[in-house]
């Protein structure tokens, strides 16, 4: 784990993160083959440390399992080929049933499937096998989407699975490190209510800003 507690200095927005993000990832010195970004808001900020490492982009995509009730609470995640990662502390906290975890486990697998066909277009998916790669994102909160994507990229053959992420709280950053090979989270805080308040612009990424990310000028 890298960072400690900075309470007021946010990021001005995603591009300022992902700016500051590479050069957390550059002093760790990560040797890696190439960076996935998780859609929609991991896309600026992947944009930023691909183009600071001469790296390729490409997305890996897991969408969250929301609890009953409030989507917005995740209790687990599934990856775009359709693997799921549970917190069962959380789903036993808010009583989710069996039956709708696996309805919510299909139509999010759903969700990933269409995001990643929608956003990779006629690409092909990137070979990932013996490779070192670099998953981004713009914060973690629970991890759950985070800990889809590198089970997922293990999945794809990736050796070493690197996460690179500006904010998260300490019991998230240490889950993903019993996940990940390596976390870097230069901003590591107790504070943590949510990704959002450590942005002064945190408006939502569109599906056509956050595709135009992946393309080779990142122009958008």
């Amino acid at each position: 784990m890298s960072g400690g507690e900075r309470g007021a200095d946010r990021f001005r927005d995603r591009t300022d993160a992902g700016r500051r993000l590479a050069g957390a990832v550059d002093e760790r010195d990560v040797n890696a083959d190439i960076v996935l970004a998780i859609p929609r808001g991991g896309l600026p900020l992947g944009r930023e440390v691909a183009d600071a490492l001469s790296l390729p982009l490409d997305i890996i995509v897991a969408s969250k399992i929301g609890a009953p009730g409030n989507p917005e609470y995740a209790i687990g995640a599934v990856a775009s080929d359709g693997s799921a990662w549970l917190d069962d502390g959380a789903i036993e906290q808010v009583g989710a049933s069996d039956d709708y975890l696996e309805r919510e486990r299909e139509r999010e697998a759903e969700n990933a499937r269409e995001k990643a066909e929608t956003y990779r277009g006629d690409r092909d998916e990137p070979d990932l096998a013996g490779k070192t790669v670099l998953v981004v994102d713009d914060g973690v909160a629970t991890g759950s989407t985070a800990i889809a994507a590198v089970r997922l990229a293990r999945e794809k053959g990736a050796e070493h699975v690197v996460v690179a992420v500006p904010v998260g709280p300490p019991s998230t950053v240490t889950d993903l490190e019993a996940e990940a090979d390596e976390v870097i989270c230069p901003k590591v805080t107790s504070a943590f209510r949510g990704v959002g308040q450590f942005y002064e612009n945190f408006e939502q990424v569109t599906d056509e800003e956050a595709m135009a990310y992946l393309r080779d000028d990142g122009s958008s």
